[in-house]
């Protein structure tokens, strides 16, 4: 029996349901217990610009998308223009025929620098500047071409159903797409209309429309095109399986670990996570999870970590949730949580800088800037999640490892997380523990907050509490919270803080720190996202004979030296791979065990790293090919 690995990507201009399009694939296929893993790219503007979503359908777990797709469905000329050359030998492109003749010059959203590069393409080629120039290059490459007149489609069914609104509703070429796309792969279309009402419930007049007319699409492609070589029958669905977005994997282990409290300031791909919580921001009062979680979006971040910190105050579980930019203007406040040892979780949700830099696009630009951040010295945690999966379980550790040590804690995510569509083992909310660490029920007279204790952390009272008298500032304090410049009190209070890191390198368990996937002759350290796309050019090498190891780093700041060194210590070629321009964690790497890397994959485009070409490189550099650094470039 062969196995399914399988490539299907929609494309059309920003709002105009591909978001929506692609959601209705993947639950489709889920459905059919395939397993998934879906990207979103898109510009930072509201509407008009390209946008297009990739779906990875497979019959065995897969962590990342690839280069190659094997069925396209597009509704606009861009579309076509952008992606024909992904589409492989055997594959297919679905596309309105109405557009055969659109020229370049007619598609005002195409940038000049790829413009120029299109042209010389089909320049070499001896093709006209059209759709129809494009197409000729794929089915010259063994691309299967699918015309379709989608204004016909809607025409038809408007006749057929004797709805006049339906020839005019340009926004169904979503559906229209997804559902011949259904219907030229076989899956059995029950689960498409399943999916559709599911969808649709609260509204049944669209769902019935949305129905009409995926019901006349499949039908159409499944009689229509019956040469296409891949088929999507369905597999046995593996019980307990979720499909996810990846902000709701953090957004969801807030909610289990007690987060009540989560001011914000909207900015991508960040926002999503605060819309999702507070969308579902009434929860049932049970056991010892009681209590909804308050979203608050607040004039800006300065505000928001400022309202963080006093939720933090009372004793309340509190965070925020920002990229870049955002973090870049919370972080005097985060020096006052750190001099007042404050616990404060802030989910990082990095995307591609510097400045503005490229807003919807991703990168892990800011990991050095996370660690430093802050003027003076002060204790804090940086943590980075790799998978959706465990990023659920993370943010329940973070909240944890900000009561019991103290400390403001950044949990590292990024747009790569944010925009993509898993299935994974549906998340197990009692595998959340809830440590307060020393918060203080009731308070004996004579309490000094800051006090000094055997190991650097003191018992925290909550604001308001009887006999819990203490003071906050950003000055110096001493054991009460009160203002000092005393040069024996500044030092004591300097190492009781600071004691913290040897503390968290101390009491977080070793696995949580550094994930070991096995050390080989050659070995990956990677972290955050980039950790997919290394685990399936693993899995693609090792089918080879060819073995690489891999280390995932997870507890960044502090950062786990001797134990990263002692796991290292037979590996004779380290491997960084990430997604920036400077390699940041194999400097982080270098300064804390005093060993270089050996060589550096690196991507920094904006878009999210592919298997393919994770693998390609590995491959390059085991058949001593590869430059040291070497910079990734897939993606449209």
């Amino acid at each position: 029996m062969s196995s399914t690995d399988f490539t299907w990507l929609i494309g059309g201009p920003q709002g105009s349901g591909v978001e929506s399009g692609a959601n209705i694939f993947s639950r489709v296929c889920a459905e059919m217990g395939y397993q998934i893993f879906g990207k979103r790219e898109f510009y930072s503007n509201i509407k008009g610009e390209h946008s297009y979503f990739t779906v990875r359908i497979a019959d065995k777990k897969i962590h990342s998308n690839v280069n190659d797709v094997n069925l396209m469905a597009s509704f606009d000329a861009e579309t076509i223009f952008r992606h024909y050359d992904e589409v492989v030998s055997g594959g297919g492109i679905i596309y309105d025929s109405d557009l055969e003749e659109t020229k370049t010059d007619a598609v005002h959203t195409l940038d000049a620098p790829f413009k120029e590069r299109l042209h010389k393409e089909l320049e070499s080629k001896n093709k006209p500047f059209t759709i129809a120039g494009v197409l000729e290059i794929a089915k010259e490459k063994g691309v299967l071409l699918y015309p379709v007149s989608f204004k016909s489609i809607l025409l038809t069914l408007s006749e057929e159903t004797e709805n006049p609104r339906l020839k005019g509703l340009i926004r169904m070429y979503n559906v229209i797409g997804v559902s011949l796309s259904l219907g030229i792969v076989k899956m059995p279309p029950d689960s498409l209309q399943k999916t559709i009402d599911n969808i649709f419930s609260k509204k049944p007049e669209i769902a019935k429309i949305n129905q009409q007319t995926a019901t006349y699409s499949y039908n159409y492609a499944a009689a229509k095109f019956e040469n296409f070589a891949h088929t999507l029958p369905g597999t046995e669905k593996e019980p307990g399986t979720l499909l996810v977005q990846g902000f709701q994997g953090t957004a969801l282990g807030k909610m289990v670990c007690g987060c009540r409290f989560q001011p914000y300031y909207p900015i991508t791909p960040a926002s999503d996570e605060s819309v999702y919580l507070e969308s579902n921001e009434i929860l049932e009062i049970t056991g010892d999870r009681p209590g909804s979680t308050a979203v608050i979006q607040t004039e800006d971040e300065i505000c928001a970590i400022g309202m963080t910190i006093g939720g933090a105050l009372t004793g309340t579980r509190s965070a925020t949730c920002t990229s870049g930019p955002g973090f870049a203007l919370m972080t005097e406040m985060l020096g006052w949580a750190g001099m007042n040892e404050v616990p404060v979780v802030i989910t990082a949700y990095q995307r591609s800088g510097p400045s503005t830099g490229l807003p919807t696009r991703h990168g892990q630009d800011d990991l050095l800037f996370t660690v430093f951040a802050g003027h003076g010295d002060f204790p804090k945690i940086v943590y980075a999640s790799g998978e959706i999966e465990e990023s659920f379980y993370d943010t329940g550790n973070c909240f944890n490892y900000a009561d019991v040590f103290q400390v403001p804690v950044i949990h590292m995510m990024d747009k790569f997380h944010a925009s993509s569509v898993i299935t994974c083992k549906r998340f197990d909310p009692e595998k959340i523990t809830i440590d307060r660490g020393l918060l203080l029920d009731k308070v004996e007279d004579g309490y000094r907050r800051f006090e000094f204790t055997e190991d650097g952390i003191s018992p925290r009272s909550r604001l308001g509490m009887d006999n819990g008298i203490f003071w906050n500032t950003g000055d110096e304090s001493d054991e009460t919270g009160h203002i000092t410049e005393d040069p024996i009190m500044r030092v004591k209070m300097m190492d009781k803080r600071m004691s913290r890191l040897e503390l968290i390198l101390e009491r977080i368990p070793t696995e949580e720190q550094v994930v070991s996937y096995g050390i080989e002759e050659y070995t990956i350290i990677s972290w955050g996202s980039t950790i997919g796309p290394v685990k399936d050019a693993i899995d693609m090498l090792k089918k080879e004979g060819i073995s690489i190891g891999l280390l995932q780093l997870k507890l960044m700041h502090p950062f786990p030296a001797e134990h990263v060194s002692s796991l290292l210590k037979d590996a004779k070629t380290i491997i960084d791979v990430e997604a920036n321009h400077s390699g940041q964690l194999g400097k982080l790497f270098k300064q804390n065990t005093g060993r270089s890397v050996d060589y550096s994959i690196l991507k920094y485009s904006g878009r999210a790293m592919t298997s393919t070409e994770v693998y390609d490189t590995l491959k390059k550099i085991v058949e001593n090919k590869a430059e040291k650094r070497e910079v990734l470039m897939h993606g449209a």
